[in-house]
């Protein structure tokens, strides 16, 4: 699939901070948003950042790349900073679910789809723009996880012992970028014991259609040795209907959907990342517009030619 199209790219406007109050949360919620510069009933897509080495990748001013490329596409982005954002680490040390806050990451989402009339409202030339019936979540990595308890993941808490429940009914498609994949016993890397919340995931209850994205050379050792299959656990052991995309060549951050430039991506590779928005974009269009032929066709050019950038399954 070639980087470049024929046309250029619709212009994108963003707008941040819109900061929302939220009772009990020991910070204000802060979102970026994200929109084409025209059009109305714009499906609302809820980005959830990873955790990462990198100071502002983990907060609403990362992710740019997949960001404006769903933007140009006709959705409306909405990126909060989750308290687990290395921008806030200094204030939050110590606090309770500090420091990767998986509950409250879940929470914030549910809070955005609360108060969606607001930030309409708060964001220039946006009022009465979007479609509030749309509405999907995306998540990379660690944002992965979050979104997948979003679409009916279950985990046991680890404080309580508890199964925790956080599935968002207003939320009706998903992907999933480089996702954390099953736990117990085979998560036996350095990293395990840090999150003793992945270990009881659980995927059978995720019955959210899902796109689930995966680099096939995302060997996240210091999680577990079972390789990059890893990552595409959550399309294997959760219910259909779900969707597979293996990214042929690509690391943990699948080209570098992070940050323009970001040193972290290994696999930096614009032409990739131009690839998964545009396959990301036309899956999201297909479950949001039943009859919209934008996925098949996006599948169809994916195995045209020599060199492909991935594959997918479905079930």
């Amino acid at each position: 699939m070639s980087a470049s199209t024929d046309t250029a790219p619709a212009p994108v406007l963003s707008y941040a901070p819109v900061v929302l109050p939220v009772p009990g949360r020991p910070v204000d919620l802060q979102v970026r948003v994200s929109v084409p510069a025209t059009g109305t009933g714009l499906p609302v897509v809820l980005l959830s950042h990873g955790h990462g080495g990198s100071n502002n990748l983990s907060s609403m001013n990362g992710y740019a790349p997949i960001a404006n490329l769903w933007a140009a596409a006709g959705f409306a982005v909405l990126q909060p900073t989750h308290l687990s954002s290395r921008t806030l680490a200094g204030r939050l040390a110590g606090a309770p679910g500090a420091p990767f806050f998986w509950r409250s990451r879940a929470e914030d989402m549910s809070h955005l789809l609360d108060r969606l009339g607001e930030i309409e409202k708060a964001v220039p030339r946006l009022a009465g723009r979007l479609d509030h019936g749309k509405v999907a979540v995306a998540g990379h990595s660690l944002g992965g996880h979050t979104a997948a308890l979003l679409l009916g993941a279950r985990i046991t808490d680890p404080d309580t012992g508890q199964e925790a429940s956080l599935v968002e009914p207003r939320i009706t498609a998903g992907v999933l970028l480089a996702a954390p994949g099953r736990g117990g016993d085979i998560l036996n890397g350095w990293m395990a014991e840090q999150v003793p919340f992945f270990h009881t995931t659980d995927f059978s209850t995720m019955t959210t259609p899902a796109l689930v994205v995966a680099g096939d050379q995302d060997d996240s050792r210091h999680f577990t040795d079972v390789g990059p299959g890893w990552h595409a656990d959550p399309y294997h052991l959760a219910p259909a209907p779900k969707t597979l995309l293996t990214l042929f060549g690509a690391d943990h951050l699948l080209g570098g959907i992070s940050g323009y430039d970001a040193k972290e991506a290994p696999d930096d590779d614009p032409a990739m990342v131009a690839a998964l928005g545009r396959l990301t974009a036309a899956y999201l269009r297909s479950r949001f517009e039943p009859g919209d032929g934008s996925w098949q066709a996006a599948c169809r050019e994916l195995t045209q030619g020599n060199d492909p950038v991935g594959r997918v399954e479905s079930k």
